[in-house]
């Protein structure tokens, strides 16, 4: 029976997301039984860290800058200036770091799987591979899986460490802040569960990422075109999902639930 009624739009996306669902478990029962290639999955990992690093610096670094300008200018008025540490860690650590740091890694890594199992698929490598035996989801995806769950957290707290010493600078250097004080209040605003909270999290965005890119590759349509729609949606789709997703993780760890 086709839910005819519904409009259009709304068949098409309930479409993908069942067909995203049923992958996920295809993915899963393939892992559960074969299993990662060995050796491939630090050579993901390695390959995911080095290529999203470089960016994750900078980007981590001037959003730093503008978190500690911006409380400052906030708190000033209130007389609060010397609060700048602890609003800066606050945000960087609970909040910006992990999405941050998920947000390059689907830019830089997300699309690259989609893009290079969306080649594999219209060249039909991945129907080779069925015919040899191969189990497509654990040779292609579970690898990639474990990689990019190993490294984000990793990335993450390199990107907390960036923004506070970033943050750190522009409080010192430009707005004149004792140095003493602003670690003191920085160390104040979060706990060690911060920390363990933010890995948990960057977890989660590299189990979506990974999952959404490489389905976007292994459905993707014939042709160029097909590869780059794909590669397109996947970064899109990771991010919207990232990003809406985080909220409700918030409100769960730091919210008030009614």
């Amino acid at each position: 029976m086709t839910a005819s009624w519904l409009p259009s739009p709304l068949r098409s996306f309930l479409h993908q997301v069942g067909s995203y669902a049923w992958f996920v478990v295809d993915f899963a029962r393939a892992t559960a039984r074969y299993g990662p290639p060995p050796g491939q999955v630090m050579e993901e990992a390695w390959r995911i860290g080095i290529k999203s690093l470089p960016i994750l610096l900078v980007i981590s670094a001037f959003v730093g800058t503008n978190i500690a300008l911006q409380g400052y200018n906030a708190f000033r008025p209130l007389g609060g200036g010397r609060l700048v540490g602890m609003f800066v860690s606050l945000a960087g650590v609970r909040e910006l770091a992990p999405i941050i740091a998920a947000a390059m890694v689907a830019a830089k890594a997300g699309t690259e799987m989609a893009s290079q199992i969306g080649v594999m698929r219209i060249r039909e490598q991945i129907d080779a591979l069925e015919v040899m035996a191969v189990n497509p989801y654990a040779f292609l995806v579970a690898p990639r899986l474990f990689g990019i769950t190993l490294v984000l957290p990793a990335l993450t707290l390199i990107s907390i460490f960036m923004m506070l010493a970033s943050g750190y600078l522009v409080s010192v250097h430009q707005l004149g802040l004792n140095g003493s004080v602003f670690l003191e209040f920085a160390t104040q605003g979060i706990a060690a569960v911060d920390f363990l909270y933010g890995m948990l999290k960057a977890v989660y965005f590299g189990l979506v990422i990974c999952t959404v890119s490489c389905f976007f590759g292994f459905t993707c349509a014939r042709g160029p075109e097909g590869v780059g729609e794909a590669t397109n949606r996947a970064v899109v789709v990771s991010a919207v999902v990232c990003v809406c997703s985080n909220y409700f993780i918030s409100e769960i760890l730091y919210g008030r639930l009614p």
